[in-house]
């Protein structure tokens, strides 16, 4: 498997993959708003923002996640990823994708020279907050937002 930047080929896909978790929504069905073309062109323009797809060399997308890379002056003046909106396809699920995608992703941020990988997830969601302790990652803050 190969995680890399996605194409504006493949929005469709990567918004399917982010319109439903618990289902398969074909690419197809899913409509490309002018808001997303935008926010997908910001992304692809800034060298501190990655949307990433997981894909097999020959097969459709499977999964995704959007990195964003943060400078700082703790941890020494290094980066920090900040991972966010990691999915992989409903009917893709229990066969080690997601950690594939996640391994790729904090290697990508090692590689890059970033001294710590973050990310959160929704309170409910208790059986991904296993799976991101069994990469390693430790609950040691509480996270808040504020919606505008």
């Amino acid at each position: 498997m190969i995680l890399r930047p996605a194409t504006r080929a493949e929005l469709p896909a990567v918004l399917a993959l982010l319109a439903d978790e618990e289902r398969v929504v074909d690419p197809a069905s899913v409509t490309v708003t002018p808001a997303y073309e935008r926010a997908f062109a910001d992304i692809e323009a800034d060298a501190r923002n990655e949307m990433l797809v997981l894909v097999d060399e020959a097969g459709p997308v499977v999964g995704c996640l959007q990195a964003t890379y943060i400078p700082g002056l703790g941890k020494g003046g290094a980066e920090r990823a900040l991972i966010e909106a990691v999915r992989i396809r409903a009917d893709r699920r229990g066969g080690g994708l997601g950690r594939e995608l996640m391994t790729q992703a904090v290697e990508r941020a090692r590689a890059r020279g970033c001294g710590l990988v973050q990310l959160t997830s929704a309170k409910s969601r208790t059986d991904a907050h296993r799976f991101y302790a069994s990469l390693g990652f430790a609950r040691s803050h509480d996270g808040f937002k504020l919606a505008l």
